[in-house]
């Protein structure tokens, strides 16, 4: 099996290719005072990225997950979800409310994806 490694860091890559899936890390925003769909708008927008750097995009991805530092904010979440994925190719997907490593952070998404 063949392993491509995106945008490795220290700690972590960014996307990975292995068995014709792509798994991403947890993706944050990088503008944190915007609030938890302006948030999730941005992490979409380099989920986007990272898929195509990767060979495959959205109508792709089999699961994700999310994590809220406020469940009470998955409505405003979910609007912007809805509009990535335009209600096609729906994954599975779990929806968590967990303490992000940043409190500014407010919404964090990994997805797999295959090829």
């Amino acid at each position: 099996m063949t392993i491509k490694r995106h945008e490795p860091s220290k700690i972590y890559s960014k996307a990975v290719e292995a068995n014709s899936f792509v798994f991403t890390a947890g993706i944050v925003a990088d503008d944190t005072a915007q609030d938890v769909k302006g948030q999730t708008q941005q992490i979409l927008k380099e989920i986007d990225r990272l898929l195509k750097l990767a060979g495959t995009d959205k109508s792709k991805v089999v699961s994700a997950t999310i994590w809220l530092a406020d469940i009470r904010t998955r409505d405003a979440m979910n609007e912007a979800w809805s509009a990535w994925t335009t209600g096609q190719n729906l994954p599975g997907r779990a929806c968590i409310e967990a303490k992000l490593a940043d409190p500014r952070m407010l919404v964090e998404i990994a997805v797999v994806a295959a090829k």
